[in-house]
């Protein structure tokens, strides 16, 4: 019975120790600003710099909807082939809300981390108002190489495709 009231103390402690972090740390802030640099200037923008500063040799990306892509260079040539040239532009937002940053720490030092989120994509079309087209969720496996942040892993899915309501005439 002793062995159950120290154990779960212990249990406690651990998931409190691999918790995600608050808003107001450095990580937290630095994943956002990462995000922010790959989606809000990269994916809208079709700023390919971004996606060739920020994301790894190593990269992998698996999408729900679109399969596995295995290496950096294909995925920012899917960027640049496909995004890049579709007859609308395409808008990501992140849910600030949703946005979760967990640490990943070896002997106590910190060596990546994991975001987590929902984002909302959405259609930009000449003479007309942006449009709601997909809700998704996401995890990023971002990995700190040679003291650089770098976008390790992806991972978008359950994407729910936003039906479009004609208005009534």
């Amino acid at each position: 019975m002793k062995k159950h009231f120290i154990l779960i103390p212990l249990l406690l402690i651990t998931i409190l120790a691999n918790a995600q972090v608050e808003k107001s740390t450095e990580l937290y802030k630095t994943i956002k600003e990462k995000d922010s640099l790959l989606f809000n200037i990269g994916f809208n923008n079709c700023d390919i710099t971004q996606f060739k500063k920020l994301v790894s040799d190593n990269f992998e990306f698996y999408h729900d909807q679109g399969g596995l892509t295995n290496s950096k260079s294909e995925f920012i040539q899917s960027i640049e082939n496909g995004l890049c040239k579709l007859d609308y532009k395409p808008k990501r937002v992140l849910d600030v809300k949703s946005l979760e940053i967990f640490p990943l720490k070896k002997n106590g030092v910190l060596y990546g981390a994991i975001e987590t989120g929902i984002h909302s994509f959405y259609a930009i079309e000449k003479k007309q108002e942006e449009y709601l087209t997909s809700i998704a969720k996401f995890t990023h496996l971002w990995m700190l190489e040679n003291g650089n942040w770098k976008l390790s892993k992806g991972l978008s899915y359950d994407h729910k495709d936003v039906v479009i309501m004609a208005p009534n005439p």
